[in-house]
């Protein structure tokens, strides 16, 4: 149902097993490409091939080799494990959220005195936002490639077919309730609310909105009705979703299902995941961050567009953003910071925003046309941006990836089989706070 990280825990203890192992940390570039670790769907991957095209025609002696990794579980056990045996790629990309495993055990190379040097570019010329996400007790390990948030993907067909006005930009938490619920059909397009049992437990055939209940797609909520997702943003010790106002954001998410019925159950997510189902046409609007938009690109069958998290009050984003980090027994540390600067200069990352893959973290690429260009999909790509002042970012702590699981195991309860709300929270506090205090904070 959603993606399964693999364990801190075990990263930890092949980190710490690897400490004063093998593996060269000089620097100096040996022979051989630099390997660079990534993961995605197919055409996010085609991304990344069309970036490593671009630089072979630009450096034809440099040589990069892309590592593909099954999903994000693989290529964390994957570098988990080559770290441990003393032979890592060079560099990988990794989402702030997970990269404090490594951090804390110094696996990662810091690049501020690089960055400093580079004639490619310097720190302000990047979202300050996305550069913060990965500094490790203020020290810039890694160098961000985008700088997305989370937005509501609709389909305009749909809409367009059962008089649905299109989402704008200033509408709210109960319009996207109520548009999901007029836009939840049965096989002959009547609107029903699914699992009702007043309409015999109906199953629909569109469903009018597709979330995870995760733990990123609540906190957004929790901060736009201004609670907080945990105690200490910067040294964290708990979960706080038992709080009053917290507690409100909360019951809305999880009405989602159990109280609208306009999302798909459980049963149906694992045959079908919400992003494949708005693909196929079967889901109205989905909340995803712009990664998905490679994949949409290739909709031949409906248009569709994005449009802003409404917020429950005040504005309030979550941050999306990747980058590229460099290990610290790297062999190739010259050869890598390299292809760095120009993956994430303004040539690569106009490449990599042409096919959709980003919101270039580079704010002059990130206002160009080869980000908002309208005549692809989505249009209102502007969105993206006028997101940023308000994103935040959830804790950075070794233990995070731990922390993301347990939660959601409990909140997959509340949302499909419909627990009581505090129960949810506390029962959230309850398997997470012995992961807060195994964790490093950075």
């Amino acid at each position: 149902m959603k993606r399964r990280v693999f364990s801190a825990a075990c990263v930890a203890l092949m980190l710490a097993a690897a400490s004063g192992c093998g593996g060269s940390s000089s620097g100096e570039d040996a022979s051989g490409p630099v390997s660079f670790l990534i993961f995605g769907d197919p055409e996010e991957v085609d991304a990344y091939r069309t970036l490593l095209r671009a630089y072979r025609e630009a450096e034809p002696e440099a040589e990069v080799e892309l590592i593909e990794a099954g999903d994000r579980s693989d290529l964390i056990a994957r570098l988990s494990t080559s770290i441990a045996g003393g032979t890592p790629p060079d560099l990988f990309l990794m989402n702030y959220r997970y990269y404090g495993q490594f951090a804390s055990k110094g696996a990662i190379e810091p690049i501020a005195s690089r960055l400093e040097d580079s004639d490619a570019f310097s720190a302000d010329d990047f979202y300050p936002q996305a550069m913060d996400a990965f500094k490790w007790k203020d020290e810039q390990l890694c160098l961000p490639q985008n700088i997305s948030s989370l937005v509501v993907y609709y389909n305009k067909t749909l809409f367009a077919r059962y008089g649905v006005r299109q989402p704008k930009d200033d509408w709210q938490w109960h319009d996207l309730v109520a548009t999901a619920s007029r836009l939840t059909r049965d096989a002959n397009g009547n609107s029903i609310k699914a699992g009702d049992p007043d309409s015999g437990g109906a199953t629909a055939a569109i469903y009018g909105l597709g979330v995870e209940p995760t733990l990123i797609r609540i906190a957004p909520l929790v901060w736009s009705i201004g609670a907080e997702l945990v105690d200490d943003a910067n040294r964290p010790t708990r979960l706080t979703l038992d709080s009053p106002a917290a507690q409100v954001a909360l019951n809305q998410f999880l009405a989602l299902r159990t109280g609208f019925g306009v999302t798909p159950s459980d049963i149906e997510v694992e045959s079908e995941d919400d992003e494949a189902r708005f693909a196929n046409g079967r889901l109205a609007m989905l909340l995803s961050s712009r990664r998905s938009t490679p994949t949409f690109r290739t909709i031949k069958d409906f248009e569709w567009d994005v449009a802003p998290l409404p917020p429950f009050q005040t504005k309030a984003g979550i941050l999306h953003a990747d980058a590229y980090c460099m290990t610290a027994a790297s062999a190739h540390k010259d050869a890598a910071w390299k292809f760095v600067e120009f993956a994430l200069g303004p040539v690569g990352q106009r490449i990599v925003a042409e096919t959709g893959r980003t919101v270039p973290s580079l704010i002059e690429v990130s206002k160009s046309d080869a980000f908002l260009d309208p005549t692809r999909p989505p249009r209102r790509s502007q969105v993206f941006l006028d997101a940023i002042p308000t994103i935040r970012r959830v804790p950075t702590i070794s233990t995070w990836p731990e922390i993301e699981d347990a939660a959601e195991g409990v909140l997959e309860n509340g949302f499909y089989l419909g627990k009581p709300t505090l129960e949810v929270a506390r029962e959230m506090d309850r398997v997470t706070r012995p992961l807060f205090a195994r964790g490093e904070s950075g």
